[in-house]
């Protein structure tokens, strides 16, 4: 049977609603009912119509918005009665020893200040589009890949996400059991 998950998202410039975009195709192509929605915007929708509620959301400057961590507190008993998950997407986990959600400090410091404790969370690196990005930004992202050994040319975008990782994380997602809904 089919079911309905919400995939909401929180980016900066794009990438980590593409990441979703690629979830929602495979979970898609497995039957299920896939709704995308903006993290600003999902307070709006009915959250208890959705048996999986998804949340991804990427860093800058080495932070996640406050948004995020708002309304997971707003909804996390909601979230908790429903089978969940929660990823976050960094340009630090293009390095193998911080893509995992126990070894990416993005995510560590994250679920250090949520009492929420997803059923799957997960880790997927970014993308580094100096073109789109303001000089000042470009400047000080470049210093930051320059100390961390990244790439540091600014004509170009550096994508580091690993597609198959992604899927399989979908493929993770469709899996999770979801909780009995309980009797009106």
């Amino acid at each position: 049977m089919p079911h309905h998950t919400l995939l909401i998202y929180s980016t900066v410039d794009g990438h980590t609603r593409h990441i979703c975009e690629r979830m929602k195709f495979v979970m898609t192509a497995q039957g299920q009912h896939v709704t995308l929605a903006p993290l600003d915007q999902a307070d709006a929708l009915n959250l208890d119509k959705f048996q999986r509620i998804v949340i991804g959301a990427s860093i800058r400057y080495g932070k996640h918005r406050p948004q995020l961590a708002a309304f997971i507190k707003k909804h996390q008993p909601l979230l908790e009665r429903k089978a969940n998950a929660l990823f976050s997407v960094n340009v630090v986990a293009r390095k193998p020893e911080k893509n995992q959600p126990h070894t990416n400090p993005y995510m560590i410091k994250l679920m250090q200040q949520l009492s929420w404790k997803p059923n799957l969370t997960g880790v997927f690196a970014g993308r580094l589009n100096y073109p789109a990005l303001g000089l000042v930004d470009q400047q000080m992202i470049r210093f930051i890949m320059y100390i961390t050994k990244g790439p540091t040319d600014t004509t170009q975008t550096f994508e580091f996400t690993d597609w198959a990782q992604v899927e399989a994380f979908a493929h993770q997602v469709c899996a999770l059991p979801v909780p009995a809904q309980p009797a009106p």
